[in-house]
């Protein structure tokens, strides 16, 4: 797996890196994946971490060699959790950009699970949360969520998208967009609560709003993004 030495290996290499440094902090980004599927919601981060793909396994890895860093070394280590991070200059690889970019090639969009909720939180509210994680001293040595507090399905936010758009939409369900069995998150929402207490952090830019934006930003940048090219 790719993702292996790039996760784990390489977030070694940063965090020796910076023990020789004697670096200020480090901000470790990890990723709500390492949740899997929710167990109970919303998701604090006492939730038990499950390595349901080789991603969020290699992920769950590099969470713990920062863990390690800071509580064998004291290295000052922050650990922050996004879910679901969208908005202008994403990747085609990611569902919200994949939909716009459909809608504006046509009626039909090809989707994986329908089903599957996620807790869809606008960059600029992500960026926030990295800076006062950066910036915050009783961050150091935490692991904060940083999401919306809200579930959508895929199947409704691209409703929701082409209501936007004032597109007519067709879903079909893409069997090659399907994750191989057992290992698609069914669901993610977030407990941001830990990340409004010691942080102060709250998301300002609600989900709409974020997509109004996204969907703008798309629509005057339609050359970055091939309509109908499934991007793995």
């Amino acid at each position: 797996m790719r993702r292996h030495p790039t996760n784990v290996e390489g977030t070694l290499n940063v965090l020796q890196a910076a023990r020789d440094a004697g670096v200020e902090r480090i901000i470790h980004t990890s990723t709500s994946e390492v949740y899997g599927t929710a167990q109970y919601v919303p998701i604090d981060e006492k939730h038990p971490l499950q390595g349901q793909s080789p991603y969020s396994a290699s992920k769950i890895g590099a969470d713990k060699m920062a863990e390690a860093f800071h509580l064998s070394f004291g290295l000052p280590v922050v650990t922050v959790r996004p879910f679901n991070t969208f908005g202008p200059r994403q990747s085609a690889r990611a569902v919200i950009p994949t939909i716009i970019t459909q809608l504006f090639g046509g009626n039909e969009v090809k989707l994986g699970n329908l089903q599957a909720t996620r807790d869809l939180t606008y960059v600029k509210n992500t960026v926030d949360g990295f800076i006062l994680a950066a910036t915050t001293p009783a961050a150091i040595g935490k692991t904060i969520n940083l999401g919306s507090g809200y579930e959508i399905s895929i199947g409704d936010v691209a409703q929701l998208i082409a209501k936007m758009m004032n597109k007519p939409i067709e879903i079909e369900c893409d069997s090659e967009r399907l994750r191989p069995e057992g290992s698609e998150v069914e669901r993610l929402l977030a407990d941001n609560g830990l990340a409004k207490i010691l942080l102060g952090w709250a998301p300002e830019i609600d989900l709409e709003t974020g997509l109004r934006r996204t969907i703008e930003w798309i629509a005057r940048h339609k050359e970055r993004y091939r309509s109908g090219v499934y991007v793995i």
